[in-house]
């Protein structure tokens, strides 16, 4: 057996154990009971170890330098380099790091479904704190092998080649011109009429209206499904993809357009190609190519002319105790395209969801850099808040700092991906309208 071969055969082996790790969070967030997370976290922290084990087996040194010298095709050096890149990004960590991290994550993020809920920083800071100071150590690990800032080894793990240089470059131009753009989208917007939702959309009917609206964008259910969970996500793997989202009876827009952000995610993970599923050339290059695509679904996609004209007639046939002209095709692409300054980041229009991102970038580089303190999160986060949407959060928790899920497990250098995501379903769209 070749090289090529062998290091093909044992990042199967990881993939079917990573197959596993996928499902287990899912399961974590949307169906475990409370009392499972401490037996739950300590599976996933074992589970973790055991596949960085795999992923740093001594062995594989050899075979990656054999199998550089092997004859392969464009698609086997396609192959050889992710592998590479993924044994690089697990090698240079110490297994008790993993460890540490994985155990430090999941009681975080458990505990978050419940004191977001509850506004409680106090609580909340109390398990971020080893979550931050275990990322920090990671990020100053992969550093010094890249010659790297803390934050560009972390951005490093979510959009290769990408650093916060050219991001902050980026970011401060469009600070320049947004704030001014939102302005005038919402005083243009000022004079339309808009029947907003009203009374109660249960939850029972909303779930039915996101199914078939994910039949409409061709979701494989017999390789996915639908749940509730805190936070909308799209987990499991590309065979067995499971989305979530979250409902509030007093609307259904929330619920609906999470629906078609996941799908967008899911659609992409369906689509991956089949021969080199679970191994690193088969799974998304970068998390911005990923959320282009669940952005383009929600944002392109789910704001047509052409959806809004089929959702009119399935929100018609859902709601059908409510006034009709809400889901008049006029009145639900005013609502689905109304500027407005608000708190929630996964409920921001496509105008004001780039302040949110820039926001908790600028938060997130220097706190991994060293230059701010875990500690004064809801400070900066309200000063910020204010700078570039004239909102205060001061004292609001729930609906400021502690909104997302990304953090609790230490996922920094994520969140720049969706504003890079948000320039790229624009090519997209002029594509789609040509076809």
């Amino acid at each position: 057996m070749s090289a090529f071969d062998n290091l093909n055969q044992h990042f199967q082996k990881i993939a079917n154990f990573n197959h596993l790790a996928a499902i287990c969070g899912w399961d974590a967030a949307a169906m475990m009971p409370a009392g499972g997370n401490d037996s739950r976290s300590k599976a996933m922290a074992e589970l973790s170890v055991h596949i960085h084990g795999l992923k740093t087996e001594s062995q594989l040194q050899d075979w990656f330098d054999k199998a550089e010298s092997e004859q392969l095709d464009t698609n086997q050096q396609s192959q050889l380099r992710e592998m590479k890149r993924s044994w690089q990004l697990s090698n240079v960590l110490p297994a008790k790091l993993v460890e540490a991290k994985s155990l430090a994550g999941s009681k975080c993020e458990h505990a978050w479904r419940t004191q977001r809920g509850e506004n409680d920083w106090e609580g909340f800071v109390k398990n971020w704190k080893p979550v931050v100071e275990l990322s920090i150590e990671e990020a100053q690990i992969r550093a010094d092998i890249l010659g790297s800032t803390p934050y560009d080894a972390m951005l490093d793990i979510y959009e290769p080649g990408v650093n916060q240089a050219e991001l902050t470059k980026l970011f401060d131009e469009v600070k320049t011109w947004l704030p001014d753009l939102i302005d005038k989208a919402i005083e243009k917007q000022s004079s339309q009429s808009i029947l907003l939702p009203t009374g109660t959309y249960s939850t029972e009917s909303q779930k039915a209206l996101g199914l078939e609206v994910m039949k409409l964008l061709q979701f494989d259910f017999n390789h996915g499904r639908l749940d509730e969970s805190v936070h909308p996500f799209c987990g499991g793997v590309p065979q067995d993809v499971r989305l979530t989202t979250r409902y509030n009876e007093q609307e259904f827009v929330q619920s609906l357009m999470g629906i078609v952000h996941e799908t967008g995610h899911a659609r992409y993970e369906q689509g991956l190609p089949k021969s080199i599923t679970g191994l690193p050339a088969g799974e998304a290059r970068s998390m911005g190519i990923h959320e282009s695509q669940s952005l383009f679904f929600e944002m392109q996609l789910g704001r047509s002319d052409e959806f809004i004209a089929h959702l009119s007639k399935l929100a018609n046939k859902h709601f059908a105790q409510h006034d009709s002209k809400i889901f008049e095709p006029q009145n639900l692409s005013r609502i689905y395209t109304q500027v407005k300054r608000d708190f929630i980041r996964v409920d921001a229009d496509e105008l004001t969801y780039p302040a949110h991102v820039i926001l908790r970038y600028e938060i997130e580089r220097d706190l991994i850099n060293g230059d701010i303190n875990y500690k004064d999160l809801p400070e900066i986060w309200d000063a910020k808040m204010q700078a570039y949407l004239g909102l205060s959060t001061s004292g609001n928790f729930t609906n400021g700092c502690m909104q997302d899920i990304h953090w609790t497990d230490g996922a920094f250098g994520y969140f720049p991906s969706y504003t890079l995501a948000l320039c790229m379903p624009l090519s997209s769209k002029r594509v789609w309208q040509k076809t």
